[in-house]
């Protein structure tokens, strides 16, 4: 327990249970409240993580002015709770007001990063945003909508996150910025989660995909040549009737062709049987939390306290004890006189 409480603004990462970062999952477990919305962090994520006497608070539930109240009573309890976001913690989702709010109540504060989920949306393409004559990415979140025609008008590679509803705004304004309907467009939903969608468009079909698709919830939108679908380069003068060409013969080769030749008559021996496949395990852990196992345990279970180490004592060496002289009550019995011999005289 920390001295004055302390809140942590971790960032859970795309989605997948296993792109959390080792922080963020540490300070999961340590948690005494944790602040989450189901619709953008993985119930998994929380589930496998948090305390099983962790109090669970769903921020689409709650008011600012309860959330306030909460960091209040983590600052007088001294608490530690920990504010999950969607994919970066340090790029969006309103990290700054809630930050300076814990720092003017005297609560300890940190910001977890994590994986964004545009670096994840750009990971499954397989493409590099900046690796382009337009090497500059811009990143807008849903309250900066209004940009979208300037920026559109630099002819970069554009990361937006725009809900559904307002897909026909967000085309109409690329298209004034300067994109062309034939601009190359990933739509990205839930990008490496179990229902993921990643669909190659363009500018002019995006709306049509995102209905298509039934898309209402906010989605990233990755708008520029970057994103464009590589294409495979076929010649022009192979042949599918061609027969393939021969390999050409080498020095070794041909040595090796006549070893071959010279023990045509010796017995070839018997391939050796293949061995049989393993049988599948019945059951697969799953191995997206072996990564912080070790860490869980650690925080959620005491540590063993040592046995104690037993102490030595060091017992001196018995010395022999001197003999005992008992005394007697009974009066000492006097030895009888003995007979005194007669003195001789000079006359005998």
């Amino acid at each position: 327990m920390t001295t004055t409480g302390r809140v942590s603004f971790v960032g859970a990462g795309p989605g997948a249970a296993d792109l959390i970062t080792l922080r963020g999952a540490r300070r999961i477990a340590e948690a005494d409240v944790v602040i989450w919305a189901p619709s953008a962090v993985d119930a998994e994520c929380v589930r496998e993580h948090a305390r099983a006497d962790a109090d669970l608070v769903d921020f689409s539930r709650v008011t600012p002015e309860e959330i306030t109240d909460l960091y209040r009573r983590a600052a007088a309890s001294r608490q530690v709770v920990v504010r999950l976001h969607a994919g970066d913690a340090a790029t969006g989702g309103g990290v700054q007001e809630q930050h300076d709010l814990c720092v003017r109540l005297g609560l300890e504060v940190e910001v977890v990063p994590g994986v964004s989920v545009v670096a994840a949306a750009a990971a499954k393409i397989g493409r590099e945003l900046t690796l382009t004559e337009a090497s500059s990415t811009v990143l807008i979140s849903p309250e900066s909508s209004e940009l979208v025609r300037e920026f559109a008008a630099l002819q970069t590679t554009m990361a937006a996150t725009v809900s559904g509803a307002r897909t026909g705004q967000f085309v109409e304004k690329l298209l004034q910025g300067g994109y062309t309907a034939e601009t190359p467009v990933v739509v990205a939903y839930k990008v490496s989660q179990a229902d993921e969608l990643v669909v190659h468009t363009t500018v002019g079909e995006l709306e049509s995909v995102v209905k298509q698709h039934k898309l209402y919830r906010p989605t990233l939108f990755l708008v520029g040549a970057a994103v464009k679908v590589p294409t495979r380069r076929v010649s022009a003068t192979a042949s599918v009737d061609e027969p393939l060409r021969a390999a050409r013969p080498t020095r070794w080769s041909r040595r090796a062709a006549s070893r071959i030749a010279t023990r045509v008559d010796e017995p070839i021996p018997a391939p050796a049987p293949a061995p049989l496949p393993a049988p599948a395990a019945a059951a697969e852990s799953n191995p997206a939390w072996t990564a912080v196992e070790e860490i869980q345990q650690s925080v959620r279970k005491p540590a063993e306290e040592p046995a104690p180490k037993p102490k030595l004592t060091v017992v001196a060496a018995e010395k022999p004890k001197p003999p005992t002289v008992r005394a007697s009550t009974a009066t000492p019995k006097k030895k009888p006189a003995a007979a005194r011999k007669p003195k001789r005289t000079a006359g005998n």
